[in-house]
């Protein structure tokens, strides 16, 4: 077992949590997603990664993951507009730990 698979097997022991497998076995990046199926439900993404993160980070430190290394992003398909909120008290709650948030938003396609 390699070093990169190593950790890649201790954060998932930490978090508790199976990371999604998009087809790398390069062990580089650890992911969680969570996919929104429906229009119209909204998951509250910030709380929800905040809530597995926060309780774990001093462990995931110990095995070599600064808080640097960790980010959250939302990945947004939209159609004819493109809008979301991130309030104050998330904002604070992911700086207060020294999370980034990054946000990528891309126009739905259609096929014909």
């Amino acid at each position: 077992m390699t070093e990169n698979e190593s950790i890649y097997n201790s954060v998932t022991e930490i978090l508790n949590i199976s990371p999604a497998s998009f087809g790398d076995e390069s062990y580089q990046i650890w992911t969680y997603a969570v996919e929104e199926k429906h229009e119209g439900h909204i998951i509250d993404f910030v709380n929800l990664f905040m809530d597995i993160l926060e309780p774990k980070l001093s462990k995931l430190e110990e095995i070599g993951i600064n808080r640097d290394d960790i980010s959250i992003w939302r990945i947004y398909e939209y159609d004819q507009q493109c809008a979301m909120e991130i309030t104050p008290q998330e904002m604070k709650r992911m700086g207060k730990n020294g999370i980034t948030l990054c946000i990528d938003c891309f126009e739905k396609t259609y096929t014909k």
